[in-house]
């Protein structure tokens, strides 16, 4: 039956009937073969990856979308107390441009309402909002000089998930995908979780789009795959009423002999690729339910991550999620929590935010470190730019908003072949600016400042990826994810 389809196929496709449709003829044909050899002859091959002896084996990427308050969290400024309600010098601003949201307003400061500790035998000053995370800020490497030239919320997620504003680049887990290769064959190589629900913003919160993990130009089987929270972990993953999987093996067997042969016929590289889906995803209907069963967890490792680890969705349950995928061979996982964007009403959803991702996240970083996984596993915390140090909205003594900032922003990192307990870059009085050593305003990467394809760079170093040799023609570019223009690994925070 199958060599029967295979020969109709054929005859629909008969070499006069596609010269008889094909607009250009013959030659058309002639042309395209000519530049695709020419195109693979100019390609230069991959090399052996990895490029050196990598420290991490394996990343995790908590991304906190809608921006956080650093202000609020990481970069404690005692001194702006003072200034409450004052206008932000223009000396400070020094002409950056703002959002059309506060364009042609007062910039009035509004110093964080919530207390600052030193935390750690590092003394790394912490908010109040984050008890749980303040317990292992020795883990914690903070980066306070983030920068980026995005402003706005679609370009600043695109550009960290990216390398670039632009729609249509690689994402970072399908890089390494591509790179990297697979530890689990039943699994992929990079899956992504969305949190379900959040305690802070639930009206002003962005859209997250599948570009973030996609392939861009990269071969479609580098893509990430997005687990659900609710039904079939894995859209379609279950067998339909009726059908057995011995029956459905043997309509896979059919259909990739149907496959294969029309690979040989027109060589197009998807057919391979939907062929390995195909495959992988019927692997799966057997190692993925195992994976998200959480009843075989202990009871103590459930209480780390907070009474919300049993709720689907949650961002608890995303975080213990991860570390089980990590756990057998996922390379990347990326666990997307909205509801940080707070132009009004900060404190309160702040603290709703905080309340969903402070106990997991340093769950997550316990959980790893008692089952010596941190070492090899990379955990990073980023959101996609920061906040001003002035309001926006209503400004009281306790209520206030704050506006987009990508002049300066913090992440963390863990683990990984990353130094625990430091933080590095500096920022002004008013959390407005990156200095130097001297003060300065800068931007400059030897004066500690870090851009989002520096702090890129970095993560691929770790997985023994030298960025510069990563790449692929596209474009007639050997195009990589940290694009054209000069990037830097931040050796001053690898152990």
């Amino acid at each position: 039956m199958s060599d029967f389809l295979v020969d109709q196929y054929q005859w629909h496709q008969s070499r006069r009937r596609f010269l008889n449709r094909t607009g250009m003829g013959l030659g058309a044909a002639v042309l395209s073969s000519l530049v695709a050899k020419q195109a693979k002859a100019t390609m230069p091959e991959l090399p052996e990856l990895p490029h050196f002896q990598p420290r991490a084996k394996r990343v995790i990427f908590l991304f906190m979308g809608g921006a956080p308050s650093q202000i609020d969290l990481y970069d404690y400024k005692p001194g702006l107390e003072q200034k409450y309600k004052q206008p932000l010098p223009d000396e400070v601003r020094d002409g950056q441009r703002v959002t059309a949201m506060t364009e042609g307003k007062e910039h009035l400061i509004q110093p964080s309402i919530f207390k600052f500790t030193q935390q750690g035998k590092c003394g790394r000053y912490m908010s109040e909002l984050l008890p749980h995370l303040s317990t292992v800020a020795d883990e914690l490497c903070f980066i306070k000089s983030m920068h980026t030239e995005a402003i706005n919320h679609d370009e600043g997620k695109t550009q960290m998930c990216t390398g670039s504003q632009i729609q249509g680049k690689p994402s970072l887990g399908a890089w390494l995908s591509y790179g990297l290769g697979s530890l689990n064959k039943n699994l992929p190589d990079f899956i992504v979780l969305n949190s379900a629900f959040w305690s802070g913003d639930q009206q002003n919160v962005q859209a997250l789009y599948s570009r973030l993990w996609g392939t861009g130009f990269l071969p479609s089987k580098y893509q990430g795959v997005a687990f659900q929270s609710a039904g079939d972990p894995v859209l379609f993953l279950s067998n339909p009423t009726g059908v057995s999987r011995d029956s459905r093996q043997k309509m896979l067997e059919l259909v990739t002999q149907l496959n294969h042969k029309h690979a040989s016929a027109i060589g197009d590289p998807e057919i391979q690729t939907t062929i390995a889906q195909q495959e992988m995803a019927f692997r799966m209907q057997a190692s993925v339910p195992e994976l998200t069963d959480l009843r075989g967890e202990p009871d103590s490792v459930k209480k780390l991550y907070g009474p919300e680890v049993d709720k689907p969705g949650s961002f608890a349950r995303n975080c213990m999620l991860a570390r089980r995928m990590v756990e057998r061979g996922v390379r990347f996982v990326q666990v997307f929590h909205r509801g940080w964007d707070h132009h009004s009403t900060l404190p309160t959803k702040l603290r709703g935010q905080c309340k969903d991702v402070d106990q997991p996240s340093a769950a997550l970083i316990h959980d790893l470190k008692q089952r010596g996984m941190l070492e090899d596993t990379l955990v990073v915390c980023s959101g996609e730019f920061g906040r001003t140090v002035y309001s926006q909205g209503k400004q009281t003594a306790t209520e206030y908003g704050r506006d987009h900032h990508p002049r300066c922003f913090t992440t963390w990192l863990a683990g990984g072949g990353i130094k625990g307990g430091i933080e590095h870059g500096r920022t002004d009085e008013y959390s407005y600016n990156i200095i130097d050593q001297n003060g300065q305003r800068t931007t400059r990467f030897e004066d500690d400042a870090v851009h989002v394809n520096d702090f890129n760079a970095t993560i691929l170093n770790r997985l023994g990826i030298d960025h510069r040799i990563l790449t692929f023609r596209s474009q007639g570019l050997d195009q990589r994810l940290t694009g054209v223009e000069e990037a830097h690994v931040v050796e001053k925070i690898l152990s």
